[in-house]
C-alpha cells in the first residue's frame, strides 16, 4: 500500500480551497502584493487551487484545463524582487498553519513553497 500523498494526508480540496483564500485575502489587503494581481482575483484563486491540488498529489485538473504550469513563464511579466517573494511567502505559510494544515504535510509544503518563492524572483532589486 502507498503511503498517502499529501492531498489526502490534509483532506483534499476542502483544505486547499482554505488554504487559497486565506492567501488571497491576506493579498488583497497587501500593498506590496496587491498591485500585481488583476481586479478580479477569482480566476487566480481557481488557478492556483487547482495547481496546488495537483501538485501535492490531487486531481490533474490544472494540466488538463490549462497545461504545463510553466511557473516561472508565467510569473515573468511581473516585478517580483524580494519584497515580493519575502511577501508572498509569509502570506502563504501563514495560510498553511491558519489552514490548519497538520504536520509533517505543513513542512513539506512550506519547503515547496520556499523554493518556488526564490523561483518567481526576476529582479535583484526592487525599483
Amino acid at each position: 500500500m502507498s503511503e498517502p500523498t499529501i492531498y489526502e494526508q490534509i483532506g483534499g480540496e476542502e483544505t486547499f480551497r482554505r488554504i487559497v483564500d486565506i492567501f488571497y485575502a491576506r493579498v488583497e489587503a497587501d500593498p506590496r502584493l496587491r498591485h500585481l494581481f488583476p481586479r478580479d482575483l477569482e480566476p487566480g484563486k481557481e488557478h492556483q487551487r487547482l495547481f496546488l491540488m495537483q501538485y501535492f498529489g490531487g486531481p490533474r485538473t490544472y494540466s488538463e484545463r490549462r497545461g504545463h504550469p510553466r511557473l516561472r513563464m508565467r510569473h515573468a511579466p511581473f516585478p517580483i524582487g524580494p519584497r515580493e517573494r519575502d511577501a508572498w511567502l509569509e502570506h502563504m505559510l501563514t495560510a498553511l498553519v491558519e489552514a490548519g494544515v497538520p504536520e509533517p504535510a505543513r513542512s513539506v509544503m512550506e519547503t515547496y513553497f520556499r523554493h518556488a518563492a526564490q523561483a518567481m524572483v526576476n529582479q535583484m532589486e526592487n525599483e
